[in-house]
């Protein structure tokens, strides 16, 4: 009998994939911010890490519904942006590490919040067309 983690390896192996290209996106729209757009290299970071955010969920929690994935999406996003607002030493130690500048960021603006929400749109609307594609060829 072939469980039911198993008929879902596939879905979860291709939010992995989606997981990792963002990433891979994110850090080179860093990198190679001079050779972008201004505009692009200004907010394609931020809205990467809110779409890495929601494929993210969408891995560990296959089973829900992308609602579900999208609400905690702009829960976690949102939330450590406002984070942000706390100031303690400690907190901004880790925050002047590489790691926790990509994870915690470093000042609350509310643009970031603009970003994440173009991120989470932007994804759930390619994991939708993925879906509807999916049925299609079934």
């Amino acid at each position: 009998m072939i469980s039911k983690n198993v008929s879902h390896y596939p879905l979860r192996k291709t939010y992995f994939i989606a997981v990792v290209i963002t990433i891979l996106l994110g850090l080179a729209s860093r990198k190679f911010s001079q050779l972008l757009f201004s505009f692009i290299a200004e907010n394609a970071g931020d809205a990467l890490w809110a779409m890495m955010v929601y494929f993210g969920l969408r891995f560990l929690f296959l089973k829900k519904n992308m609602l579900t994935a999208i609400i905690l999406s702009f829960l976690f996003s949102y939330g450590i942006e406002f984070s942000q607002l706390y100031q303690e030493e400690w907190m901004n130690q880790i925050r002047g590490t590489q790691l926790g500048a990509l994870v915690l960021g470093k000042g609350f603006l509310i643009v970031d919040l603009i970003r994440y929400t173009t991120g989470i749109v932007i994804a759930s609307s390619l994991d939708k067309i993925a879906i509807i594609k999916k049925q299609k060829n079934k």
